[in-house]
């Protein structure tokens, strides 16, 4: 079964060019041109006074004038760099000035107030005015007339801040013709003299009648529906589509000209913004001995980048990938000489090992990141998931009980819930080794449970992406086959999220949103490509399940701990009942039958499994 899309053409930027000799001389000669205006306004004010008084320049006018022409300059340093030009704080301080200056005025003649008051205000206005026409000129010769006319849709803050950079700077990208919102209350808005033409259903309309090459969605944190709206409105037009960062991306500081990018795929699937407390967070974490297994992979090493903000005493980084311990060790202290003492080349397998690392370090927090992920590989070679996922899970155990650890944080997948995989019955019992410690040891130890990360290593986002740029096919199992998914960054804030409030002995469930179509996010990312690519469907593999869930159907009663974190119980499992790491597949596949979907029958010793495989209660 194939499907071809063909994407929309990608629109070039123009070229830079630079400020005309106008707008440069302006910028340039400002505040001479200014002193030399204010003067002649002044002048004027005084002239059309004294002709309203029937009195032209009479002494005292003429006095008037000439305080103000002299102190004028020097007065509230009105004319230097303290205020933005044509600001309100400056304008307030042209209303003080002037008064100010009025008022000297009836020091010398306290007879001719009625002439001091006309007087202030007639040089107010003209003074204002020439503040005005100076704006608008600079603003007509500095924008940018060889860039790329776009419509802007939000009629915010976000969107002024926007318009404003981009009608200040005459080699920008992007010039500004037209502006959409959906709120009727702001239909007649003009910002900057760019004013609001419609609403979001009338932009095919809009982009043929004024001509434009893109549009720029200036809402943080859009939703995805209403960007996928947006998108298809804008399919036959050609034009293209970007957008700006959410409000996590822009704390404290106001959206840039060159924050507006692409639309990413995690922009279209669902995805609502993640809100953590990161006060709490940082309580549990500054200051503390913390050490994270995998720390090379996607999830630990985004994971290592949110700690090392939260200032732990210190951060052991342990993986068994020496390159990945290289990128980590480079993005965190900016050189990767792998010379420090909290680098460590371990393989969790090694009990002697961790033992020995744990005993150096001591740490009070672990995450356990490291596992063997891959579904169809770990189907082929079952054996390596027991090894790592199992038994390395229970050395990662052992060698934190022994030194006390405090919290103990184990990183699960929505495919332990009624698992069908190797992948997923390891990590079961990986869970439930760690609800497991609560039997003997003072700490916390809770595991937390999510689905696929966008941009993982392996995943079907990067899958895709190569296959797109080889000219495909892109191959999806099932046209019908969905998933959970979650970023990288939202996936490990959460993490943190779980680990600050997680209950012992639980799996803490993450909020995934909706399930995605594997075949919606293809399809996406062909879109976004200049390349018409073939979707082929394979079938799914063994052990493949058409739809993921997050709980298991006897996991008995979920409860919410958080807005975007669930709780459900995970039952015990003793290390003693664990088959050997060498045990043979049949010892395995018992122990699976017995221990993945819900809590253990009756004791097994499982050193007494008979030829046909039934073994005799304890």
């Amino acid at each position: 079964m194939i499907e071809t899309h063909y994407p929309a053409p990608e629109i070039a930027a123009p070229g830079n060019r630079k400020p005309g000799k106008l707008a440069r001389g302006l910028r340039k000669h400002k505040n001479w041109l200014q002193i030399l205006l204010d003067a002649i306004a002044w002048i004027l004010a005084a002239t059309l006074v004294g002709l309203a008084s029937e009195n032209p320049w009479t002494i005292g006018l003429t006095f008037a004038v000439l305080i103000a022409i002299v102190l004028h300059p020097g007065m509230l340093r009105l004319y230097g760099s303290r205020l933005q030009y044509g600001s309100l704080s400056e304008y307030g301080a042209l209303v003080a000035l002037t008064v100010l200056l009025g008022c000297i005025f009836l020091l010398v003649h306290p007879a001719d107030t009625a002439l001091a008051v006309l007087m202030v205000t007639a040089s107010l206005v003209l003074m204002s005015g020439t503040r005005w026409l100076l704006l608008y000129i600079h603003q007509r010769t500095s924008r940018p007339r060889s860039a790329e006319r776009v419509l802007i849709i939000g009629a915010g803050d976000a969107t002024e801040s926007l318009v404003r950079q981009m009608l200040s700077d005459p080699a920008g990208p992007y010039l500004p013709v037209g502006l959409i919102d959906d709120d009727p209350r702001k239909r007649q808005l003009s910002i900057q003299g760019v004013r609001v033409r419609g609403n979001s259903e009338d932009v095919a309309d809009l982009v043929d009648a004024l001509d434009v090459a893109g549009v720029i969605v200036a809402i943080a944190d859009s939703k995805p529906e209403f960007l996928a709206a947006c998108r298809e409105r804008l399919r036959s037009s050609g034009c293209w589509l970007r957008t700006i960062p959410p409000l996590a991306d822009l704390v404290n500081r106001r959206v840039d000209v060159s924050d507006i990018r692409d639309l990413k795929v995690e922009d279209l699937i669902g995805r609502s913004p993640i809100h953590t407390d990161m006060t709490e967070i940082r309580a549990k974490i500054q200051g503390k001995r913390v050490l994270v297994t995998g720390a090379g992979g996607s999830i630990g090493s985004e994971l290592c980048r949110q700690l090392w903000d939260l200032e732990p005493e210190s951060l052991v980084l342990l993986d068994r990938d020496e390159t990945a311990l290289h990128g980590v060790e480079l993005a965190l202290y900016g050189s990767a000489l792998l010379t420090s003492p909290n680098t460590v080349l371990a393989d969790i397998r090694d009990q002697q090992a961790l033992d020995r690392i744990f005993a150096e370090a001591r740490p009070q927090i672990v995450f356990h990141a490291a596992a063997l992920k891959h579904l169809p590989v770990l189907e082929r070679f079952p054996q390596e998931a027991w090894k790592t996922n199992v038994h390395g899970t229970l050395n990662v155990l052992r060698a934190a009980e022994s030194v006390g650890v405090e919290t103990f944080v184990n990183i699960s997948t929505d495919k332990a819930a009624s698992p069908t995989s190797e992948l997923g019955r390891s990590k079961r019992v990986a869970e439930r080794l760690v609800s497991g410690m609560t039997r003997t040891s003072t700490g916390t130890y809770l595991s937390v449970r999510f689905g696929n990360v966008l941009g993982s290593r392996g995943s079907v986002l990067l899958s895709f992406q190569e296959q797109i740029r080889q000219g495909g096919p892109v191959t999806v199992t099932d046209p019908e086959v969905t998933r959970y998914f979650m970023t990288i960054p939202e996936a490990c804030q959460l993490v943190l999220q779980a680990a600050t409030i997680g209950q012992d002995g639980y799996v803490m469930v993450l909020d995934m949103g909706e399930p995605v179509k594997i075949v919606d996010i293809a399809r996406n990312l062909i879109a976004m490509s200049n390349t018409p690519t073939d979707i082929v469907f394979t079938g799914l593999r063994a052990g493949e399940k058409l739809e993921e869930e997050l709980f298991g159907n006897y996991e008995g009663s979920v409860m919410k701990i958080h807005d975007k974190i669930s709780r459900v119980e995970a039952p015990d499992l003793e290390a003693r009942l664990l088959p050997a790491t060498d045990a043979s597949r049949q010892e395995i596949e018992l122990f699976y039958t017995n221990v993945c979907t819900g809590p253990l029958p009756q004791l097994v010793d499982f050193t007494r499994v008979e030829a046909i495989g039934e073994p005799h209660a304890a």
